[in-house]
């Protein structure tokens, strides 16, 4: 498998669109989650309400995969539940070992099937979804 088949034009899209990019004022949570294998670090800003995402952030300092990870965020986490975000960071691991990608909301994390054969590069495509995860942790206590 060739770079040219893991960084495919939907992600290098993706992570150009940068939907999300920035940092909310007075988030609800906030989780910074670096990978030390890469040097990728997320930091993601969150506001609850009613138990949903309200408005989230991210900032990346990361490669393609993780900018258009945090991308797919910014733009399907707004209306989303905890449970939900969870459900999808789940559903993106699973289909990054072999499962068949998830459905429904986040059908879109489809974009990382390549990444599945490159072992070292799947959790690049997870950790906005961890920090996501922590910083919704973090607005509801």
């Amino acid at each position: 498998m060739s770079a040219d088949d893991i960084y495919h034009d939907a992600l290098v899209r993706l992570s150009r669109e940068a939907t999300g990019a920035g940092r909310l004022e007075a988030p609800g949570g906030t989780a910074v989650v670096d990978n030390p294998l890469c040097g990728d670090r997320v930091t993601v800003d969150v506001r609850l309400e009613g138990g949903k995402v309200a408005a989230l952030a991210h900032e990346v300092r990361g490669c393609l995969l993780c900018q258009a990870s945090a991308a797919i965020l910014g733009r399907l986490g707004p209306g989303s539940t905890g449970e939900e975000i969870a459900a999808a960071r789940e559903g993106l691991v699973a289909m990054l070992d072999g499962a068949p990608p998830p459905a429904g909301r986040f059908a879109e994390l489809a974009v990382f099937e390549p990444v599945r054969s490159v072992k070292s590069r799947r959790r690049c495509a997870v950790l906005p979804f961890e920090a996501l995860g922590e910083a919704i942790a973090r607005a509801g206590r």
